[in-house]
């Protein structure tokens, strides 16, 4: 079992103020893996002093010695990927496979991308007599979820670091023993004490905390809706910047001229994909009126192929949820969807048969599903797809634009510039064209309610960035 009751605070492991052990569990078994410690306002006012002092000189090192610093965190992170992989595996259920294709790599992939970044960044430029500077906002609180954790963690970690900020880290406590090792990580790369710092706990004391610290001057959040809006209200009275990656309920248009048995296949894995945990899943499946039938025979066909169990399981394709509460969350929005008339074509409620052990969820699909069901307006964060008929192009257009959120979105089309088009028309961060993958050069983030500001790349890296003016910096 792993000790992880320790916060990491200026450049070293300290006990923290108050003890209140909390237990990390495997979602695969129901058995405790680690512990750690839930942090109190006096572990938060501690990390922020450490950062505040470190920002003052590490603020001003230059490019060169940032990028420096990212490619020696780069270096020990090569060396440590298996074990962040199972160890995310463990805490939070992903699939083994998909840990080391993805969970854990996707850590490397930001860090080389702000390194891109910074080799041509350009922090400062003349106009005219005036200097528009960009600065290092300062003491940048992250507070980061269970669902994709490296991910998280690090496109957030990465372009602080890169803009010359000092940052205090709140992982999710559902999985924190990745940012554990991450943080181990970048005490061996070598990161100036007080640059970086992480406190464990749970959202209402440390996230809160963190939020609402006066010398806290910018707040990146990414989780659900309803905390995003705790995060802004704690913040709101210090008036520091705050962006937010929130839910989503992405849709994913299949146009009439695509193939719609590959279509439906490849969307039916993508919304199975982390066992549905991803903010971006494209939950919302949109098909012409008149296919509905085949769709709904072809997304029966690839639930039956999804295999489901242990994530160390060769073979395996989706794993348990992350905890007890998604489970229970989970549950009562597939009986809500059976309730309100959405056809069950497969799976439904309870564990999966023979599973008497572990927050397994059956991946259940819904055909006819109407626009007003709570299923297809809710993030459920399950395998569960919902599949909606649409009359024509504009009427998919309305029924993906007629939600609360934008984060992403899918169109698949026979024709390109016609899905181009279609991409368009869209309001989410970001648009999938015919199966296309993220591009960690693009940007991340959402419309709506899904959030404010963007990640990944350059326009990760500008959030983290105050403007300044000098005028007459140059004589005229």
């Amino acid at each position: 079992m792993k000790d992880c009751r320790q916060f990491y605070i200026d450049g070293a492991w300290v006990h923290p103020a108050g003890v209140d052990e909390f237990p990390v569990i495997n979602p695969a078994t129901e058995e405790r893996i680690g512990t750690i410690s839930l942090g109190t306002t006096r572990d938060v006012d501690k990390a922020v002093s450490a950062a505040k002092r470190a920002f003052a000189s590490y603020s001003e090192t230059g490019p060169d010695s940032r990028v420096a610093l990212l490619q020696r965190i780069i270096e020990v992170y090569q060396s440590r990927v298996e074990e962040l992989a199972e160890t995310i595996s463990r805490e939070m259920g992903a699939p083994i496979w998909l840990s080391r294709a993805a969970q854990a790599p996707v850590g490397l992939r930001h860090l080389s991308e702000m390194v891109n970044v910074l080799a041509g960044f350009k922090f400062e430029e003349l106009k005219g007599s005036t200097l528009l500077r960009k600065e290092s906002i300062g003491v940048c609180g992250l507070i980061t979820p269970w669902n994709w954790p490296m991910n998280q963690i690090v496109c957030k970690v990465a372009p602080a670091l890169a803009a010359g900020c000092t940052v205090v880290l709140k992982p999710s406590e559902i999985a924190p023993l990745s940012a554990y090792l991450f943080t181990e990580i970048l005490h061996e790369a070598g990161v100036p004490a007080g640059v970086f710092n992480m406190v464990n706990g749970d959202g209402p004391t440390v996230g809160s905390a963190i939020a609402s610290h006066p010398d806290v001057a910018m707040v990146s959040f990414t989780g659900s809706t309803r905390a995003g809006v705790a995060v802004a209200s704690a913040a709101a009275p210090t008036v520091k910047r705050v962006t937010q990656e929130l839910g989503g309920k992405s849709a994913n248009i299949i146009l009439d001229d695509a193939d719609l048995e590959k279509a439906v296949t490849e969307g039916v894995r993508g919304c199975f994909l982390n066992t549905g945990q991803s903010c971006d899943a494209p939950t919302r499946m949109l098909v012409p009126r008149s296919k509905m039938p085949q769709a709904a025979a072809a997304a029966k066909r690839a639930a039956a192929a999804t295999k489901l169990g242990d994530p160390f399981t060769k073979g395996t394709n989706i794993g348990p949820l992350a905890s007890a509460a998604q489970f229970e969350k989970v549950q009562w929005l597939i009986k809500k969807g059976i309730e309100e008339g959405a056809e069950l074509v497969a799976g439904g409620v309870d564990r999966p048969e023979g599973i008497s052990k572990g927050y397994f969820v059956k991946p259940t699909v819904f055909a006819s599903v109407r626009s007003e069901m709570t299923i297809a307006r809710e993030e459920i964060f399950g395998p569960v797809l919902s599949i909606i008929s649409y009359e024509d192009e504009d009427d998919a257009v309305y029924i993906a634009n007629d939600s609360p959120y934008g984060l992403s979105g899918y169109v698949t089309s026979g024709s390109i510039e016609r899905a181009r088009r279609v991409a368009k028309r869209i309001r989410s961060g970001n648009v999938h064209v015919n199966g296309a993958p993220s591009d960690f050069s693009g940007c991340f983030g959402g419309y709506k309610q899904s959030g404010n500001g963007r990640e990944w790349g350059e326009a990760g890296l500008h959030e983290f960035l105050e403007l300044k003016a000098i005028f007459g910096y140059r004589a005229s």
